[in-house]
């Protein structure tokens, strides 16, 4: 079966624009953002406040070897993101998405809570660490689901005319929720905590608004409307074996993961590693690196719906190629005279930079994938690819270049990270534009 005329969710006029529909798409696709929102703030809490409790789960003293442990627990919690692409992409693609989306952040809240509560090394011994890592997995389960989940909602909702536009406000969000887990360890940092105090008790904190605050977006996603994508393509292909969907699609899978690995990993490179990368390699002190991964990710913030609509006009392939060819050739003098600098400022201007590559990729990656799949496996079509990259180049990525360093060998990561974006390159050199080749109206 194949495509088929659909009534929109929201009006669209002659001229394919109308503001209150903007306005109407944007509140939906935000509502259907802040779970992602929040996942992600959780994920980068842990990140960024692993500076302080590290040592808490470590019977070491070495601070190179309890920031390497901890990495080593945000890489798990990677591992088990395909098996959550999988429980909650073949619930949003059978069941719906709204349904997919209020159970991962339910869970997503619960792994925070954990890492809220749990007693120090010190207190309960071997069991710490473990339970750190049992809430890091019900985390990554969580994350796993809200990916593919979230971009195909997104990807359904959006204006035909601006998903390209739309797919840059989804992933300021993304990456709001880093900037978020910063500003609450800036507001500790400045206002009301020692560096004592954060050692001691304060990391705990972001976890617990976490928690709460999740269980907020939890009530919201109940709300929220099923896509009319989803609800033709369900009265449809009622029969169809998804499974067997899936399969048929696996070129378009493979796809996913070639244009994935040098993305996630440059992304994951200018967030959850930055920071300790200013910190450990750059010397700033811990005020100047919070400030300064602060603003760039405002920078990137607000780039990315400017690059997906300019995307909407121009096609998804010549942002993706220029992230893949400016990478490839800019990662290594970048990190290089990144790491060379003592200036917060001229770290500030050499990070935004790599944003302004990067987001080449970042800005479009939603919509580029939801693009490729037809509805009835768009959810783990986008999902279960992607996660699987993400757990080896992405959630990696702290652990490897952690180790490089801990060899002596820092530029060695350097050369890794440029490896992957030209392996991607050679993706983006291939595929056929999605914007003219899409299949969101097609159901199998």
């Amino acid at each position: 079966m194949g495509s088929s005329t659909l009534k929109p969710d929201f009006a669209v006029t002659s001229d394919g624009f109308d503001a209150a529909d903007m306005r109407k798409r944007v509140k939906a696709i935000l509502i259907g953002s802040v779970g992602n929102l929040i996942e992600w703030y959780d994920v980068y809490a842990y990140s960024a406040f692993a500076l302080y409790f590290a040592a808490s789960f470590s019977p070491s003293t070495d601070p190179a070897v309890q920031q390497l442990q901890a990495a080593v627990l945000f890489a798990v919690s990677f591992l088990v993101r395909p098996i959550g692409s999988v429980i909650f992409g073949y619930f949003a693609d059978r069941y719906g998405r709204r349904t997919s989306l209020t159970i991962a952040v339910l869970l997503m809240c619960f792994g925070s809570l954990m890492i809220a509560v749990v007693p120090n090394y010190n207190t309960i011994g071997i069991y710490a660490p473990l339970i750190l890592g049992l809430a890091r997995i019900l985390q990554g389960l969580s994350q796993g689901g809200e990916y593919g989940t979230s971009a195909t909602y997104l990807a359904e909702v959006s204006h035909p005319n601006r998903r390209g536009f739309y797919s840059g406000v989804w992933y300021m969000t993304l990456i709001g929720g880093q900037l978020l887990a910063l500003i609450v360890l800036l507001v500790l940092q400045k206002i009301f905590l020692t560096p004592d105090q954060l050692r001691a008790w304060g990391w705990r904190i972001p976890f617990l608004l976490g928690a709460l605050v999740s269980f907020v977006a939890f009530f919201m996603r109940r709300d929220m409307h099923e896509t009319e994508l989803f609800k033709a393509s369900d009265r449809i292909v009622r029969t169809t074996n998804r499974w067997v969907e899936l399969a048929r699609h696996w070129k378009s899978m493979l796809l996913v993961i070639g244009i994935t690995v040098g993305g996630t990993s440059a992304f994951y490179t200018y967030t959850t590693y930055m920071q300790k990368f200013l910190k450990l390699s750059v010397g700033l002190t811990d005020n100047q690196t919070t400030a300064v991964t602060a603003a760039s990710l405002l920078f990137a913030i607000s780039i990315q719906p400017l690059y997906g609509a300019l995307s909407d006009k121009f096609g998804r392939k010549p942002f993706l190629v220029a992230f893949g060819v400016l990478g490839t050739v800019g990662t290594y003098p970048l990190l290089t005279t990144l790491q060379g600098t003592k200036s917060p400022w001229v770290a500030l201007l050499l990070i935004c930079i790599a944003w302004a590559i990067v987001s080449g990729y970042t800005a479009l990656t939603a919509v580029v994938k939801a693009e490729m799949f037809p509805t009835a496996v768009r959810a783990m079509g986008v999902g279960i690819p992607y996660a699987l990259t993400a757990a080896l180049f992405g959630g990696s990525v702290d652990s490897v270049a952690l180790w490089f360093k801990s060899q002596g060998h820092e530029s060695g990561f350097y050369w890794y990270a440029t490896g992957c974006i030209a392996f991607s390159l050679c993706f983006y050199l291939g595929i056929k534009d999605t914007l003219k080749n899409s299949k969101m109206a097609q159901h199998d």
